[in-house]
């Protein structure tokens, strides 16, 4: 299997796994109570109901190592341990390029946590704004990924001091600021500030396909369903994922609109190819159908 098609795979498997989590752990409807007739959620300085330990108690490559080669075969978990130990007893150039090298081996088994901490620390050694911009990425997308409500806060602080610093470098870069904004509009702020944030790259790069995503998400958070709708539009005529199209989906059975949202779900569905996932869709469809 070539790596273009197992990194989709990758994704996919990704993308259902965060919407089978979305459905079973929270309530559409009810995640906000809008304190304003336009819905607008209200500032915030971190995550809701999230404690704020120090990324360093919660987070460390010692740690995430250990976790995450609890999931690995032998192998693997011996090959990284022996890759990690030259590492441990390197210095100066050398010690950047093993930790580049235990990046990228943990990026290869899926393990987005230690991945991310490897590149913080070559980011940290050689900064520059594509070094940061790489760390605050991945931290973002190993938040994206983990269930772990005390790792959760840690990874985003990450993503968001990584994203600081690379704009730091380059305070024009549109990934960094979308970085940025996105980790703002997750609980690092004020959410205004980061859909401000996120307005303006969109100004810039109408069809951005993260800014567009977590504004259409802001949006179903905050009620505003009928502006949920054409920014997830927008990602799909651009790059089609199961979220995009189960999020539509959501944002249309809001509105009314049954017969539209069916086929949003019918569309996640077939680019999921999850029976989980699938199973879900197969009632959701179900429902809507017999309220029509």
């Amino acid at each position: 299997m070539n790596s273009s098609i197992r990194s989709k795979q990758i994704i996919i498997i990704g993308a259902v796994l965060l919407l089978v989590a979305f459905l079973f752990t929270r309530d559409i409807k009810g995640l906000v109570k809008p304190t304003e007739e336009n819905g607008k959620m209200p500032a915030s300085g971190q995550m809701a109901g999230a404690e704020t330990p120090s990324t360093s108690s919660v987070l460390s490559i010692e740690t995430s190592s250990i976790a995450a080669k609890n999931v690995l075969n032998k192998n693997l978990a011996t090959d990284i341990t022996a890759l990690e130990n030259s590492y441990k007893g390197a210095n100066g150039t050398e010690k950047i390029e093993l930790a580049k090298q235990l990046a990228q081996k943990w990026d290869d088994v899926e393990q987005i946590t230690p991945s991310a901490l490897y590149l913080e620390v070559v980011a940290q050694s050689e900064p520059s704004t594509k070094t940061w911009v790489a760390a605050g990425n991945k931290f973002i997308k190993a938040f994206e990924s983990t269930q772990d409500s005390l790792a959760q806060p840690a990874l985003l602080q990450k993503a968001n001091t990584s994203y600081k610093n690379a704009l730091e470098k380059d305070s024009t870069n549109i990934e960094a600021k979308t970085g940025l904004g996105v980790t703002i509009v997750n609980g690092l702020g004020a959410p205004m500030q980061g859909i401000a944030i996120l307005l303006e790259v969109v100004a810039k790069e109408p069809k951005n396909v993260k800014a567009n995503m977590n504004l259409g998400i802001f949006s179903i958070k905050s009620g505003q369903f009928d502006k949920a709708i054409p920014r997830f539009n927008t990602v799909i005529a651009t790059s089609p994922t199961p979220e995009a199209y189960f999020y539509l989906g959501t944002a249309l059975e809001n509105l009314g609109r049954n017969k539209e949202a069916v086929d949003a779900y019918l569309n996640s569905k077939k680019l999921a190819a999850d029976p989980t996932l699938s199973s879900f869709i197969d009632r959701k469809v179900t429902e809507l159908k017999n309220k029509n």
